[in-house]
């Protein structure tokens, strides 16, 4: 699949399929930074920087040097192909604001779970709520550099992925890393809907 795109601001005149897509995952995994690393338009974000009293209640082992956090949604918007465009909403990732990620699913096919391999257990919830709405999802671990690294068995085991869910390893912050996980979705939302497939 090749990335196309308008003038950044207006699809093109052949676009004849729009999927919506969620990003979820823990508090700090990289929704923000992929919505943002792929986005041909400037992504709608809700990052707010944390108050004390935030600070309270999520929880921040290991990463001191976290100042905002998305409260609410991020949005963007990638002409992946020709005629597919797909449109990005980022959920939150504290406990606290998790409401938030079922009206986001709300019209979805699918999703992108992130993962950070020194917190596999905290992208469980995200996968069981993707399970539970009957949407398929690709899993993709985002390689921070002080993570630890384990084989595709290890990690498949961990995160009790049947075979057929996609397993994708990406780095969020540059964009043709980050669009990685997105296209292997839609490969595999075309495996399993009516998508028209990619000429």
């Amino acid at each position: 699949m090749r990335s196309t795109s308008s003038s950044g601001r207006y699809l093109g005149p052949g676009i004849n399929q729009s999927v919506k897509i969620v990003v979820l995952g823990p508090f700090a995994v990289g929704k923000t930074t992929l919505v943002g690393a792929v986005s041909e338009i400037r992504p709608a974000s809700t990052e707010e920087r944390m108050t004390e009293a935030g600070k309270a209640v999520d929880t921040l082992r290991g990463m001191s040097d976290k100042t905002t956090t998305t409260v609410a949604l991020d949005f963007g918007r990638l002409t992946l192909t020709d005629d597919i465009v797909l449109y990005l909403f980022g959920g939150p990732g504290q406990p606290r604001f998790s409401f938030i990620i079922d009206e986001l699913m709300q019209g979805a096919l699918g999703g992108v779970v992130l993962v950070d391999t020194a917190r596999i257990t905290e992208s469980w919830d995200a996968m069981g709520r993707l399970e539970e709405a009957g949407l398929p999802y690709v899993v993709a671990v985002n390689t921070f550099d002080d993570s630890p690294r384990y084989g595709e068995t290890e990690l498949r085991r961990a995160l009790d992925l049947t075979p057929s869910t996609p397993l994708i390893e990406c780095d969020v912050r540059h964009r043709s890393s980050a669009k990685t996980p997105l296209i292997a979705l839609v490969s595999h939302l075309m495996s399993r809907t009516n998508l028209e497939p990619v000429s």
